[in-house]
C-alpha cells in the first residue's frame, strides 16, 4: 500500500491571497518510508511577510529564485499519482494545492482522498493537544531540531508520527525488514516441541450414531437427513 505523507509552507493562511512557498513529500509503502521523496521551494511570485518568516525561516529572497509552482507541477503529481496522502490539518494544505493546481487549469485534488492527523489524533486522544509537537512529545519522536517549520522536516516527523498513530513501530515490523522477518522463522522452527501425540479417534461410535440418527429424525426437512 503506497501513501503520501505531505507538508507545505505558505506565505499566509488564506489559498485566495497567499502562496505555497515549499512542499515535500515522503513515500510510504506498508506504513514504512522507502526512502523516496519529492522536496521544492517554490517561487510564490510574491513577497513572503515577516510574520510568515518568521514561522518557517524562509524569506522573499532565499526563494527568489527558485521555480515557480508551474515548474514542479508535473514532477508533484508524478511523484503522488494517486496515492493516498497522509496531512496534518489535511483542509490547509490541500486548499493551497488545490489553488494552485486551478491557476494551472488542473483538476483539484479531492480532499476525500487525504488522511488528516489531526483527526486521527483527537478521535483517539479526546481533548488532547493535537499539534504535530504535541505528539511528538507524546510518541518519543525526537523533535529537537524542530526550531521552525519546514515542508520536508515536517513530513518526516509526521510520517514517523502516523505510524505511531496506527499503533506504533511494530505493525509492519515483520513485514518490511526481512532479516526480522527471517530471524522470527528461525526461531520459531528451532523452538522445542513436545512429544508426539498418537491422533485423536473422531469416528463416532454405533451408540452416538444411533442417538444422532433418532435426534435427526425429530427435526422438519432436516439439511443432514438428505
Amino acid at each position: 500500500m503506497r501513501e503520501i505523507v505531505l507538508d507545505t509552507e505558505t506565505t499566509g493562511l488564506d489559498p485566495k491571497t497567499h502562496r505555497i512557498l515549499e512542499i515535500a513529500c515522503i513515500e510510504l509503502v506498508n506504513h514504512v518510508p522507502t526512502g523516496a521523496k519529492f522536496h521544492k521551494l517554490v517561487n510564490p511570485e510574491m513577497d513572503v511577510s515577516a510574520e510568515a518568516a518568521a514561522i518557517h525561516g524562509i524569506t522573499t529572497a532565499k526563494v527568489k529564485d527558485a521555480p515557480v509552482f508551474g515548474e514542479i507541477v508535473a514532477e508533484f503529481l508524478d511523484f503522488v499519482a494517486d496515492s493516498k496522502l497522509v496531512i496534518h490539518n489535511a483542509e490547509f494544505d490541500v486548499g493551497f494545492i488545490n489553488a494552485e493546481l486551478v491557476r494551472l487549469g488542473f483538476p483539484k485534488i479531492p480532499l476525500a482522498r487525504a488522511v488528516d492527523t489531526v483527526n486521527m489524533a483527537r478521535a483517539k486522544f479526546p481533548g488532547a493537544p493535537a499539534s504535530l509537537d504535541a505528539l511528538c512529545k507524546r510518541f518519543g519522536v525526537d523533535n529537537a531540531h524542530r526550531t521552525l517549520h519546514g515542508a520536508l522536516l515536517d513530513a518526516d516527523l509526521l510520517a514517523q508520527v502516523y505510524l505511531e498513530l496506527l499503533g506504533g513501530r511494530q505493525a509492519g515490523l515483520l513485514a518490511s525488514e526481512p532479516d526480522a522477518r527471517d530471524a522470527a522463522a528461525a526461531a520459531i522452527e528451532a523452538a522445542p516441541r513436545g512429544p508426539v501425540r498418537a491422533p485423536r479417534p473422531h469416528a463416532p461410535t454405533d451408540a452416538e450414531a444411533a442417538a444422532h440418527a433418532a435426534a435427526i429424525a425429530k427435526l422438519k426437512d432436516a439439511v443432514w437427513s438428505g
